[in-house]
């Protein structure tokens, strides 16, 4: 049993809005506060926090990163404490994290790419959305350049981040450079030759999934011409009762048909939205995409589609999947590789199955975000994860068998006995001015520093 004379000591792995939102709702319960009190640590990968939006977000949408500003509130209550620059797995493992917390909460997200079963789909010039985004987004772990000579090109699904990247690969850099993208990204962009971008959705409009801000967003580009095919504005009773079911589909459905029915403007970067046209493969030569097979699709009455055997050649020379996002299997954690989520009964790890069919749970281990649900939402969807997984949690904590080194300082003395370079939320914001600086002379709100060391330099508190 846990010592209920001290703070009750929870670890949440992933710093990114899921936890940060956990770490929130621990902190606002009256269990936790009016009793014994709470004390969190956020464990994170990367040097900085706020996980997706940071690194999965696009760069021209400051409205969403204005999340930051509510979670930033959270990090700097004095209950919580961020661990940046730490793998778990390698750095720290489950079993040291029980040894030191009363219960751990998994906020590991996703960002892999869901794979897309076509042929042709590992062709040279096929790339994965997740991969995109994080070379756009400035993250550490990838390659700092990214190829960028189609002159056409195919982004299959009609969600935001296909949304996403194709307005970043239908955008000029020069207007793009005034964001937070750093130097390499820039200069990518600067020389992308991509002229037409086609986006491809297997179903209608009142099917796609973008949201309505997003979509009218790609329309405000001067060098964008954002082309609609009358013929692919199509409903059935189906889709017709979606959207009456939804003012958002039903907004999106008025865009795309408005778009639909326009004269065809000058502006030079021409941005297809294709409709009712299932990818079936993607072709090759000589290794490399040479184009996209579709199937026309036709609505069957529910606002799902049937193959109507027409099949279409697409001339492009490179393919985005943005088809949706997968988490990764999470050591010493149960993992379904179908879901991609960790098994849970509303947040609490399922270990196994008894031969009675009963649950039986992981002792005070919990998931919440991505991990749990799997990646669909928006972000402050998350909010109600936390809340739940946090609630479980708490009515668990009495029968908490509580951590044998439960000060705050042995975690902090584990790390630095393995020598791990850790960050903190005071070299969180020693990194944010030194990105702030770095954009000052050039206008700009902050140019985002890229190098996993440099961002470690900046982090550390200046030497005496």
């Amino acid at each position: 049993m846990t010592d209920s004379n001290r703070p009750l000591r929870v670890a949440i792995v992933g710093a990114g809005p899921a936890g940060i939102y956990a770490a929130d709702a621990l902190m606002k319960s009256d269990t936790a506060v009016s009793g014994r009190g709470v004390s969190i640590d956020l464990f994170e990968r990367m040097p900085a926090p706020f996980g997706l939006i940071r690194y999965g977000v696009a760069p021209d949408h400051p409205r969403i990163k204005g999340i930051i500003t509510a979670l930033h509130k959270v990090l700097d209550k004095p209950q919580v404490r961020l661990l940046g620059n730490i793998d778990y797995g390698t750095d720290i493992t489950l079993d040291d994290l029980q040894s030191f917390y009363d219960a751990v909460i998994f906020s590991t997200g996703a960002n892999a790419d869901r794979a897309l079963g076509i042929p042709g789909i590992d062709l040279d010039g096929s790339y994965g959305a997740a991969d995109f985004v994080s070379w756009y987004d400035g993250h550490p772990d990838v390659p700092r350049e990214w190829p960028l000579t189609a002159e056409k090109v195919a982004v299959l699904g009609v969600g935001n981040v296909a949304l996403d990247i194709a307005r970043v690969l239908a955008k000029t850099g020069d207007e793009l450079l005034p964001t937070e993208i750093p130097a390499n990204v820039y200069e990518g962009l600067k020389n992308n030759k991509a002229i037409e971008v086609h986006v491809f959705g297997r179903r209608g409009p009142a099917q796609a999934k973008f949201t309505p801000l997003e979509l009218r967003e790609l329309d405000h580009s001067p060098t964008i011409e954002v082309i609609v095919d009358p013929e692919d504005i199509d409903y059935d009773e189906g889709s017709e009762q979606a959207r009456r079911n939804s003012k958002q589909v039903d907004m999106v459905a008025n865009t795309l048909q408005d778009w639909a029915i326009r004269d065809v403007g000058n502006r030079p970067h021409k941005l297809f939205l294709h409709f009712f046209e299932s990818p079936t493969e993607v072709l090759g030569e000589d290794g490399k995409v040479v184009g996209l097979r579709t199937e026309r699709t036709a609505l069957d009455g529910t606002g799902n589609v049937k193959g109507t055997g027409t099949y279409k050649d697409w001339d492009v020379q490179a393919v985005y999947r943005a088809v949706g996002y997968l988490s990764q299997n999470v050591t010493q954690l149960p993992f379904d590789d179908q879901a991609g989520t960790v098994p849970n009964d509303a947040g609490r790890v399922v270990a196994d199955d008894t031969a009675e069919g009963a649950a039986r749970f992981m002792p005070a281990t919990y998931v919440t975000g991505w991990i749990k649900r799997g990646p669909v939402g928006l972000i402050g969807h998350t909010k109600g994860d936390a809340n739940e997984t946090v609630a479980n949690l708490l009515e668990d904590s009495a029968n908490f068998t509580g951590a044998a080194h439960p000060d705050e300082n042995a975690v902090i003395e584990f790390l630095e006995g393995k020598q791990v370079p850790y960050t903190t939320w005071q070299g969180w914001y020693r990194l944010d001015a030194h990105e702030r600086s770095l954009g000052e002379p050039e206008g700009r709100e902050r140019i985002k520093v890229v190098e996993r060391h440099d961002m470690l330099k900046a982090s550390e508190p200046e030497k005496a």
